[in-house]
């Protein structure tokens, strides 16, 4: 071979360069092409947005209560998220889904418009109370790289002339890089006998697609159920009672009625991208804003007066999480973890379960990367793509946060936050709790639990694994310091006899 070689020296350098002509001018060809490829058919999007609707409500997440026949079939035919994390209310996910970040960095960590607790024993740091037309949100980075892009049904971002909680007003939704937007559900379709507008925002989401095909488009369909006052077709109520199920809860007629609903509407626009030839182009994505209502707890006529020990009576009840433990408004998984389903048929391969903690930050840089666009918003989150594409999920080690410096009594929820890393999550609480037993009590506390044993968050390890809970509190802490926010202290105008009380009135030491 030696001989060869050097015998054949200038012929073997002529084939040699005629090759590396050959292949730059393939690299010619291919950089001229990168353009094509960039703009290649981007898939489109379709969000599935539902409000209150808790972990165990489908079939695949273990819900034996109301049959989820489409959604279930959306997860056998894609992936589904089993440790999927969002907050604990409806305006701080919107805010993190939209923006990616957590709401310690957009500041949007409280329901809207502004109410708060000003005489509780702790204080509330205040909060961004709209979303500003500035910020950079996934419909803007959509639209960017050519997507229409349409937004139908709850907005609950702003409280001024752009929108309110029913909808973003359709004259101000190219502020926030939106297309459109539907117009806003009208009164009627909250009375009793009625859907909460799942019928009507399905429609308007289908009519939107129909009308957007010739380009790729993104849209989101952010549904009013199963948020109360739950309303449901008298004829759908009759169904639930006629199987036995009553007017009061747990598993109230009219509230699986809504859960109903919500299935048949995932039908409806499945079924619909199928006709319009969409279906396999489009990534499907479903998840809730937060945990379903458990219990909601009566505490108006409560005072910090009584004795030690004082309870909060039950108001409502709605539908059990379990095997989660507590509900909407709580740092706990009840509160906090959602079914998280992702369908692409070209992409991702059908009938897969993953269990890696995600969050719902991590929407946004998913979305930007599967569409080719960019941004230099700071982005907390992490792209899915790897996890949706089968890869190793090794790389996802990192924390999982939660921050909820605020009172909502509604809900037992008491100033506090949590870090989860890998199968451990601390919680801490500021100043006062309130137990499994609906007790408050008044005291800094720590709780940490194995979620992998104990999904329920029945045994706090902190005395068992102090080692864990000082790491876990650490990380936590520089966490706080990172995202510059406060951490809640003894209110100087705390008022032991307003202690509980709830006012939409802001002081003048807070404005």
């Amino acid at each position: 071979m030696r001989a060869l070689k050097s015998s054949n020296f200038y012929g073997v350098k002529k084939l040699r360069l005629c090759t590396l002509g050959i292949l730059f001018f393939i690299f010619l060809m291919v950089g001229y092409s990168l353009p094509c490829a960039a703009s290649a058919p981007k898939p489109n999007i379709l969000i599935i947005l539902t409000d209150d609707q808790g972990y165990a409500t489908i079939g695949r997440y273990g819900g034996k209560v109301v049959a989820t026949p489409h959604l279930d079939q959306l997860a056998d035919q894609g992936m589904r998220f089993t440790d999927a994390y969002v907050t604990s209310q409806c305006t701080p996910t919107r805010a993190s889904l939209l923006t990616g970040q957590y709401t310690a960095r957009n500041r949007m960590w409280h329901v809207i418009g502004w109410y708060g607790y000003p005489w509780a024993r702790m204080t509330e740091p205040l909060y961004r109370e709209n979303l500003s037309r500035e910020t950079f949100n996934i419909a803007r980075g959509l639209q960017q790289v050519g997507y229409t892009t349409g937004i139908f049904g709850k907005w609950h971002l702003t409280t001024n002339e752009d929108g309110h909680y029913l909808g973003l007003n359709p004259a101000a939704a190219a502020h926030y890089g939106f297309d459109q937007s539907g117009e806003p559900l009208p009164d009627s379709d909250f009375d009793e006998g009625s859907d909460r507008g799942v019928s009507r925002l399905t429609k308007q989401a289908l009519r939107f697609i129909e009308d957007s095909k010739d380009q790729p488009w993104f849209c989101l369909v952010s549904h009013h159920m199963i948020h109360g006052k739950v309303v449901a077709p008298d004829s759908l109520v009759k169904k639930y009672r006629s199987l036995g199920y009553g007017d009061t809860g747990p598993n109230r007629a009219v509230y699986l009625s809504g859960l109903e609903l919500i299935d048949w509407s995932v039908g409806e626009l499945v079924s619909g991208l199928q006709k319009m030839g969409e279906a396999d182009e489009t990534l499907v994505i479903f998840v809730s804003d937060n945990g379903g209502i458990d219990q909601k707890h009566a505490f108006r006529d409560l005072t910090y007066q009584q004795p030690k020990g004082l309870q909060f009576p039950i108001d409502i009840t709605e539908y059990d999480n379990d095997p989660l433990r507590a509900g909407k408004g709580s740092v706990y998984e009840g509160g906090v973890r959602v079914p998280f389903i992702f369908s692409w048929p070209q992409q991702i391969a059908a009938k897969r379960v993953d269990s890696t903690p995600v969050h719902i930050i991590d929407l946004a840089p998913t979305l930007l990367e599967v569409a080719g666009s960019t941004t230099e918003h700071h982005l907390d989150g992490m792209s899915l793509v790897p996890l949706l594409e089968g890869n190793d999920s090794s790389d996802y080690s990192r924390p999982i946060f939660q921050y909820y410096p605020f009172y909502d009594l509604l809900w037992g929820q008491t100033p506090c936050a949590s870090i989860r890393i890998g199968k451990y999550k601390l919680i801490e609480f500021f100043g006062d709790y309130v137990d499994e037993s609906r007790r408050y009590h008044i005291a800094y506390k720590l709780e940490l639990y194995d979620l992998e044993k104990d999904i329920g968050e029945t045994h706090n390890l902190v005395a068992e694994l102090p080692d864990v809970a000082k790491k876990l509190k650490s990380r936590l802490h520089q966490w706080y310091h990172d995202m510059k926010v406060p951490i809640p202290k003894q209110n100087a105008h705390f008022v032991p006899s307003r202690a509980f009380e709830v006012t939409r009135d802001k002081p003048q030491w807070l404005k």
